[in-house]
C-alpha cells in the first residue's frame, strides 16, 4: 500500500473531478461517477489514510496518479 496521509475531502473530490469523475449526489457523503464506475467520499476532515486508499483502489487509478492530482 502506497501512503496516503489524511486528506481533505474537498481537496480529494478536486482530484478526482480533475480524473474525469462528476459530482452525481451529495450529502453526508459525496458520489461520484465516471461512466458506469462510482465511488463515496465521505465528508470526513480529514479522510483517514486507508479509507482514501480504498476509494483511490475503487477508483482505478493508482496511488501514484492520484497524488499527481492532488
Amino acid at each position: 500500500m502506497g501512503k496516503l496521509p489524511g486528506i481533505n475531502h474537498e481537496r480529494a473530490i478536486r482530484a478526482f473531478q480533475r480524473a474525469g469523475f462528476v459530482i452525481k449526489r451529495q450529502s453526508g457523503h459525496v458520489v461520484l461517477g465516471k461512466g458506469t464506475l462510482e465511488i463515496i467520499v465521505p465528508r470526513n476532515n480529514p479522510i483517514d489514510a486507508y479509507t482514501m486508499y480504498a476509494i483511490v483502489k475503487d477508483s482505478g487509478l493508482s496511488v501514484s496518479e492520484f497524488r499527481k492530482l492532488l
